[in-house]
């Protein structure tokens, strides 16, 4: 395969990661003021999902998620207005694997979202292994 090589896989939730954007996500979610599809992947009601653990366990690269305030300035400016989003890490930069509508389309299904990380990476030509 004559693909870029992916370093790594980053998800971005649409929420900040200090206790105040968690808590705050949180309450608005709960209210109908918040929503990230990432979250309903990887996450239950307070923590991580032991099937999403699982799965993203069984990607061939590794993969992180980070919140909006966790990003680096060229990661913040590659996803501004993209979150929630799977982004890959190439040799090359960073392109663009799942959006927001995919995310939303899993309906939180962890086993979802890392078929459709292995589809659109093979039509993207990424190699993830």
């Amino acid at each position: 395969m004559s693909g870029r090589r992916v370093d790594r896989l980053v998800g971005i939730y649409h929420a900040n990661g200090t206790l105040w954007g968690e808590l705050s996500y949180w309450v608005k979610a709960r209210v109908g003021g918040a929503h990230c599809s990432l979250c309903d992947i990887t996450h239950g009601s307070v923590r991580e999902k032991p099937e999403w653990q699982t799965c993203k366990a069984s990607l061939p690269v590794p993969m992180v998620t980070l919140h909006l305030d966790e990003r680096d300035d060229a990661l913040a400016a590659f996803t501004d207005g993209r979150t929630p989003c799977v982004v890959a890490e190439t040799t090359e930069g960073f392109v663009l694997v799942v959006d927001d509508a995919e995310l939303a389309a899993c309906d939180g299904s962890p086993a979802c979202l890392v078929e459709a990380v292995t589809t659109n990476a093979a039509a993207l030509d990424l190699e993830l292994g």
